[in-house]
Parts: structure tokens; sequence; C-alpha cells
């Protein structure tokens, strides 16, 4: 499409825009008789993200930002290749890291332009470009080795030589300074050395700093970079570690199965090199999720859905769980990595805690139910390296695991963003590749490396329950609209697949909606990506994810219109006997009894209550009666009591809960002089990373939420239910409305609250202090629950100011406890007897 299109003149200089169009430049080359045996490049240097196409097909990834500015046309220009040709170039209007207006984080700047600051053939001196790089190890080795290592001396003493002996103008004496430094870089290490295995890698986020369509090309153009990388090195064909050079690409399953629609050309390069093994699927998901807020099925899911692509695609499934760049790491990983033929685990984010630093980067991590997995962390602390001394000397300076295992990864390539590895970060490490003095390099794979680390694991630690980040907790509260479409997708879900199952083994000829499902949980997959459900991504992702959301709702409701229609079609015939009749569904494992809100004459609402299976259905033709109602008293001051035999509750004219009682226990909830159900309002202004964290110091800043705009006043006056309203201003200009209800039989208040939220760097909770004393909360995660402390006698402790949780948290002591649900939010913290909710 793009070569039909018409053409103007561009020159170097030009600027295009705005941000995130797509440009097309149609180049025409000549290349010189006079360059006949030489290197040839075309040079092309821009602000934003390029690919150069040749013969319609991708060909080259070109990115300043990630050093590659260059397409190789030929290494030695013969009599019979082309000397005239056209290119194609695809230019994103976009940088490596989106277009942050004044900073990377910041949100995109729509009016940015994008210039052409070159567009050039040249000629490669390889030559010169060697000796390059060798005066740059050995000056890095005499600089950072130190003046007490004898090789540092050594390093100094033969690029002084090599100075001396090179004409740069005589390009005759390059080969006499290179055997100089070929003779350091040939002397041989110990056997006790450290041993890196160095893997190319290009950490590339689904969505970040650019939308979802953006990292379709992302994609393309740091793969297409790396195929290219390992057609010219020769060594990549052999999977011996000595011999070749693979290439480790954290590779989701989302992400190839993007590149197989639109690139399908490269798309077979890649199989081809993953059929040789050196372009090696790792990660085992479909993308790399949230470690922390999709539940225990999603996770399932994620990993289904990932190894059954990798299986149908590669002929294989992943042994290592990749996932470098989350923000945190549940308990049950674990469990779900073992259950999914996973038993390693990598991953280097916890190197960015705040307070404390980790104390291992090679140990067996254990889980809720006791599940290991042997785990490591890169001990350079970053899976973007360039292959440089200073690095490798870091891997092994910084290993704290020192004495108990000698190998470690080492992870090279640019990433976040894309781009890869280059050229020059191969050609470091085969320098370095059995140096004494640095640690011995190993062109490596994952495998490797864990099969490494697995005969030396005797003497390991075990880490048991879950890797908390102490950071970015702000993660688990930012976009509430994104917090909310999760957590119901997740159960329209879990919904439609019970009762397609149930209407499936009626034997009714109900077909199972398979293709449908997995078409929406990949859209589910996809939007728990590590910054999309975090809501650490730009607005145009957050528009995107709650389309995608919106679909799932939409499409959600049709199937399970169609699971009930089959399932309970005999009940759903009009018949004389069935009028007045409600159908009632539980998609719960447990039998429930609750009050259920039903359609009545003219469109009205009435209440029933109902009891139905579990998981199950049933035809209620009588409603219940409890066997007591709902009371709701208003009191002279204002406040208003609500019983209904299991628990009875007082509100004060703020809607502040000052007293909750289990009725069979007389046992008093809230303490005296306390009030529950306060909201409060924090400053929100951490050091840097404004949509990812809250700081410690925010807790500081705490100021009561106390101006009321509409008091509290009661909506339903009992029986069956009954309900109380209030409205709060919050700040300077948000308002919170909250609907206070109590249902008959039912052992828990409901909160509704609807907030219409306009403010600015603050932080909206609201508390619950318990007559409760216990020094250790409990949390529920994926399949389970973690218990936290309620003190912060340590730094690990105090660290932990404000965690995750799912649906519940909860303080008991011996006998009786107090629980805090919630329907969409994942933020919370249980300090002392306050157990607190982040809204």
């Amino acid at each position: 499409e793009a070569v039909r299109q018409e053409f103007r003149p561009a020159q170097v200089g030009d600027s295009f825009g705005p941000t995130w169009e797509t440009c097309w430049f149609k180049v025409e080359l000549s290349i010189p008789p006079a360059w006949a045996g030489r290197e040839v490049h075309f040079v092309w240097e821009s602000d934003g993200e390029c690919m150069v196409w040749r013969d319609a097909q991708p060909v080259q990834g070109l990115t300043k930002e990630g050093e590659k500015t260059s397409y190789i046309l030929t290494s030695s220009m013969k009599e019979t290749e082309p000397h005239s040709l056209t290119l194609y170039v695809e230019l994103a209007c976009n940088g490596l890291f989106g277009a942050g207006k004044g900073s990377m984080i910041a949100p995109p700047d729509p009016d940015k332009r994008f210039t052409l600051s070159k567009a050039e053939l040249m000629v490669f001196n390889r030559d010169v470009y060697e000796l390059l790089v060798d005066l740059e190890i050995l000056l890095d080795m005499a600089q950072l080795l130190g003046e007490k290592n004898q090789r540092s001396f050594q390093a100094l003493c033969t690029a002084n030589q090599m100075v001396n002996v090179c004409d740069v103008m005589d390009p005759s004496t390059f080969p006499a300074a290179r055997a100089l430094a070929a003779a350091v870089f040939s002397q041989r290490n110990g056997e006790s050395q450290h041993t890196i295995h160095a893997m190319g890698h290009c950490h590339i986020d689904s969505a970040w700093l650019w939308p979802y369509e953006e990292t379709i090309r992302k994609c393309a153009r740091s793969w297409v970079t790396v195929v290219r990388l390992m057609e010219r090195n020769p060594e990549l064909t052999f999977a011996c570690s000595q011999v070749t050079e693979p290439d480790l690409c954290a590779l989701q399953a989302q992400q190839f199965e993007w590149v197989r629609s639109w690139y399908p050309g490269l798309y077979e390069q890649i199989q081809d090199f993953v059929a040789k093994g050196q372009f090696i699927p790792v990660g085992g998901t479909w993308v790399e999720m949230d470690g922390n807020l999709p539940s225990g099925e999603s996770m399932v899911r994620q990993f289904l859905q990932g190894q059954r692509f990798f299986q149908q695609q590669f002929g294989r499934v992943c042994s290592e769980f990749w996932l470098p760049d989350t923000f945190g790491y549940s308990a049950q990983l674990p469990q779900l990595m073992r259950g999914c033929g996973i038993r390693r685990f990598l991953t280097q984010k916890l190197s960015w805690n705040l307070v404390n630093s980790f104390p291992h980067h090679t140990f067996f991590w254990e889980g809720i139910d006791g599940s290991r997995v042997l785990t490591h962390f890169p001990p350079g602390d970053s899976y973007g390296m360039q292959g440089r001394v200073e690095e490798m000397l870091k891997t092994v300076k910084n290993n704290k695991d020192k004495g108990r295992v000698n190998h470690s990864a080492f992870l090279f390539g640019f990433g976040d963003g894309g781009g890869g590895p280059t050229q020059k970060m191969l050609d470091r490490m085969k320098r370095m590749r059995d140096t004494d003095g640095l640690p011995r390099v190993q062109i490596s794979t994952p495998d490797q490396l864990f099969s490494a680390l697995e005969k030396d694991s005797s003497q390991l630690y075990t880490w048991v329950g879950e890797l908390f980040l102490e950071l970015h907790n702000g993660t688990y509260t930012t976009q509430a609209q994104i917090k909310k479409g999760n957590r119901e997708c997740e159960r329209i879900l879990h919904d439609i697949e019970v009762l397609s199952t149930l209407a499936m083994v009626q034997g009714s000829g109900f077909q199972y909606p398979a293709s449908q499902l997995q078409r929406l949980w990949r859209l589910l997959l996809l939007n728990q990506f590590h910054d999309v459900l975090p809501g650490s991504c730009i607005q145009l992702v957050v528009e995107d994810a709650l389309q995608y959301y919106a679909e799932i709702r939409r499409a959600g409701a049709g199937l399970q219109q169609e699971a009930v229609q089959s399932l309970c079609r005999e009940l759903l015939e009009p018949e004389a006997g069935n009028a007045g009749s409600t159908l009632v569904v539980n998609t719960l494992p447990w039998e429930r009894t609750e009050v259920i809100s039903r359609a009545g004459p003219a469109g009205t609402e009435t209440l029933g209550l109902v009891t139905a299976p579990s998981m199950g259905y049933a035809v209620v033709r009588e409603l219940l009666l409890p066997p007591q109602p709902v009371v709701v008293r208003k009191r002279e001051d204002g406040s208003i009591a609500m019983e209904n035999g299991v628990i009875a509750a007082c509100l004060d004219v703020m809607g502040r809960l000052i007293s909750l009682q289990l009725l069979d226990s007389q046992r008093e909830s809230v303490p005296d002089g306390c009030c529950a159900n306060q909201f409060a309002l924090f400053d929100d202004v951490p050091l840097y990373w404004d949509a990812w964290d809250v700081m410690d110091y925010h807790l500081e800043t705490r100021k009561p939420v106390t101006t009321l705009l509409k008091p509290l006043e009661v909506t339903l006056a009992g029986g069956l239910r009954g309900s109380v309203t209030f409205s709060l201003q919050i700040g300077k200009s948000s308002t919170l409305t909250q609907e206070i209800i109590l249902d008959a039989m039912c052992p828990y208040l409901r909160f509704l609250t609807q907030v219409e939220w306009k403010e600015a760097h603050k932080f909206l909770k609201v508390e619950f202090p318990v007559q409760v004393r216990s020094t250790n909360a409990t949390y529920e995660i994926q399949f389970g629950h973690l218990q936290r402390p309620t003190h912060w006698n340590t730094s690990w402790d105090w660290a932990r100011f404000e965690v995750w949780a799912h649906k519940w948290l909860d303080l008991s002591e011996h006998g009786f406890g107090v629980a805090l649900l919630n329907d969409c939010k994942y933020g919370a913290s249980a300090h002392g007897n306050i157990l607190s909710l982040s809204l």
C-alpha cells in the first residue's frame, strides 16, 4: 500500500509528525563503482523509530536511541551485486520511549515533530571499528580493575603500545596493533573463575508509553534486527555454547501472534532460528502480566494460553518463567509454575527495592503450598546490559551468593521500548570470552544457565512467601476503571464457563463456546500486562483497555444468555403455572440465601429473599420470609441504627460507623471513641514515578474527610432491606455519595460508593478501626491467603505500608474477627487495628 502512494521530495533537516503518525520514504540508492570490495552501509538517523523495507519485506530496524542507525547493504561490494536499488523507510513518529513532553514518563506531546538528521551511503571501515573495540576493552580493564591488580597495568601498557605502533594514516599498521590486544585477550582464566552466561535480550512492553498498535511494529523492528545479527554471525548456527550466539528475546505469546499475523515473512525466519535453538522463546505466559493483581484463574490462563501457543507454534513449552519487569510476585506463583510444568524463574525487579536490599541472587522460592522453584536474579541488576567490562565486574562483585554458586546471567540488549542487542555488544563480549582478570563470559541459553545452577543448588537458601517489591505501591490503585474492568471481566468469564459447562453436560445439544471464550480471555489477559493493569501507561493505552473490557462485557452477556437459555429452556417457557416465578442462578460453589432485586410491574423493582443451590439454579415461586426483618431507626441526634437479627450497626450523621455488633457474641467491633467507614485524604507527591508510587511519607499528611454535603438519611426503611445514604465533599472539587445497605439474614454491611474525582496528587482511602488485636492480618491472594504483620518492627515490615489484596482482608484473634471485602479494589493496609482500603 505504501509503495503505491505518491511521494514528494524530502531532505535532511526536514521534520515530520505529529506524534503517532507514520511517514514513508522512498530511498533510491546508487553505489559508486569505486566502492568495489568495500563494506557499504545505508545510514539513516532520525528522532523516530524506523523500519527499512526491501523487496516488500522488513529487513532492518533503525533507532538512534538503540544505537542502530545503519543497514548493511553489502559486506564486500561485488560486480554481480546490484549497484542501484530502492529501499522504503517507514518512520514512526515516536521515539524508543514514546513522546513524553518534558520527561520520559510525562504524557505524550501530541504535536511533537521528528527530524531526519542523516541519510547517507557510507563505506564502513571494519578494521578501524575492530581496533576501537580492542582499545575500549583494554582501557576499561586498565581503569576498572584497579591499581592493585597487575592486569590493569598490563592492559594500560598494551593500549599504550598499540597507540605507538598504530599510524592512523597507514592501515597496514593496524594488524600489528590488533595483535598486541589479541595477546592480552588470549591469556586465559583459571578453572575457579566465575562464569557469566550472556544472553541477548529484548524486553518489549506490550503497551506503556505507546499504544498496543505501536508495539506490533516495535516487535518487528527489534526481531528483524536480531535475525540480521544471527545471519552475520556464522557461529549462531550451532547449539554448542562455545561457538553459538543464541539471542534470547523475553517473548510473550501475544507478541509472537502479532508478528505472525502482521509480518508472516519475518515470522517464518524466526521459526527457522527457533528450530536451530538460537531464537529461544521464554516466559510461558500470554503476556508478561502483573505479578500481583490478576486472579488465580487469570494466572492459570496466562500460562495455559502461553504454553499452548509455544507448543503449537514451536513444538515445545517453556521450562523457565521469565518476568523481569513486573511490580512484585505473588506467593502463589511457585505452585502455579510447577502445575504448568515450569520449575525455574528469572526476574530482576526486586533490585529496585527502595528500602531493603534483597539478600539473594540465586535461591529457591517457596510458595504457600510448599512448591519450590529455582530462582535467579541477574546480579548485574538489569535486563538491558551492553556488554561492557564495568557490567561484567559488577555482575561478579554484586553477587550475593558467592561460594554457593559460580554462575550468573547477563542479559544484554536495549529493552522496554525494544531494540535488542547490537553487533558492538557481541564484539565486546567475544574479547572477554576467557580473558585473565575478567570473569569468563559464555554465550549461553537459559537452559544452560539453570542446568549449571541446579548442579550447585545443594547449598542454596530458600525464601518463603511473596517477593514484595518495595516500590510502585501506587499501582495497586492507579486507574480505578481499569481495576474495576479487570475484576468484573474475570467474574463474567467465570460465570460463562460455569453456565456453559452445566448446559453442555445436560445433553441438550449445547455447543460449548470455546473459540469465543478464548478470544475474550485473550483480550482480558492482554490487559493484564504489567503496565496496563497497574495503570502505569499513557491515556491512549487506558482508552484501548477500557474498550477491550467493554467488548468482554458485551460479548460475555450474550454468551451468558445463550447458556442460561439452553440450561433452563423448559423453565423459561411461558406456562400458566410459571406466572410470577423467578429463575435464580448461582455460579458460586455454595448454597446461597440472599435478597435479590427483580423487575416488577410498570418497571418498578421489587425485593425477594431466595435460595439457590451450589453451582445451580432454582425456580422461585414463593419468596422466603426472613426469620427477622431488617429494622432501621433514626435517633434524635441524627444517627441511624440498623439491625437484622445477625448484626447490628449504628452510623452517625456523617455516615461513619460508630458501632457494629455480631449479635450472637454480643461483641462490639468498633473501639470506643473511634469511627469506621472514615474517609481520609492524603497528599500524593512521590519522588519520581507519579503513576507508580505512593511514598511512606504520604501517611504524615492524613486529613479526615469531614465536609458534609448531604447528611445521613434513610432510603429504605427495613423489611427485606434497609439502606441509608449521605454525601461528602472531598478536597476542593470532588464529591462522594455512599449508600449503606443491610439485607435480611446477611452477616455484613454493604457500602456502595460513588466518587466524582477531580483531585490532583491526592490519595483517597477509607479506614475501619476494629476492636481486634493481632500481630498479623490476613489478605486474600490467588487461590489462597497470605499473612502480613500489622506492626512496623523492622524495615521489612514498614516497607509494606501499602500492600495489595484481592477480594478481602481480615483481622482476627481467637474466636472473633472482622473482614473488609471489596468488589474492585486492590490497594490495602492493616496497621495496628486499622483496616484501610485505597480507593
